[in-house]
């Protein structure tokens, strides 16, 4: 009896071993899959954060190229691609703009979605994608009253605005967008909050240009 009831606890003991093992290798497998996807991310946002860098590198020596050589139509041809640079210098924020939004854009760079030219009245809307702090607009949340945003046109116009406000509004909200002083300059800055799904905005006037 005592015999029967030992090799019935070593195969329960081995039965159990056995689930142990697969568990531990199952886990295994999950934590060696979540580090790829992980790696893939960050590498993914890092290699968008340098396609961003080098389009401005390229935009300046293209700028400087056809200015020396008289591009009469060179407004024209940036117009088409890009609406010019953003810089905050708070959080370290130099990028290029592109003149329209489309998902695959928006990956790469800010884009402008809403809005005229610079220097009139009404209010441009600039989306950047929230890569928390592998960049783009990741950072908006640190701006306060009265901080500094540049933008500079495809000239190389420097256009500052100061910021007046600040907040969250859901993604179905328009408001941030269609709702300003209709006589007056203003820019918005629209990101994703990554925890809730809202979007944060940030709202300046233009105070100068040169």
């Amino acid at each position: 009896m005592n015999q029967i009831l030992c090799t019935k606890l070593e195969k329960s003991k081995k039965g159990n071993n056995n689930i142990f093992k697969f568990q531990f290798i199952l886990s295994f497998i999950i934590v060696i899959v979540l580090i790829l996807g992980i790696m893939y991310y960050v590498s993914s946002i890092n290699q968008k954060e340098e396609l961003s860098h080098t389009l401005i590198d390229n935009y300046n020596i293209a700028k400087l190229y056809a200015n020396n050589n008289k591009v009469s139509n060179l407004e024209e041809e940036v117009d088409n691609n890009l609406f010019g640079i953003i810089e905050i210098p708070k959080i370290n924020v130099y990028y290029p703009v592109f003149s329209t939004l489309t998902e695959e854009l928006l990956k790469v760079s800010p884009c402008k979605f809403y809005g005229e030219t610079l220097n009139t009245d009404g209010n441009i809307c600039i989306a950047g994608h929230n890569y928390n702090n592998s960049k783009f607009f990741s950072n908006l949340p640190l701006l306060d009253f009265n901080d500094e945003i540049f933008i500079y046109d495809n000239f190389g116009r420097k256009y500052v605005y100061t910021v007046f406000d600040f907040y969250e509004v859901n993604q179905s909200d328009l408001s941030p967008v269609l709702n300003y002083e209709p006589r007056s300059k203003q820019l918005t800055l629209i990101t994703c909050n990554n925890l809730n799904s809202n979007r944060f905005v940030i709202k300046a006037k233009q105070k100068s240009h040169s």
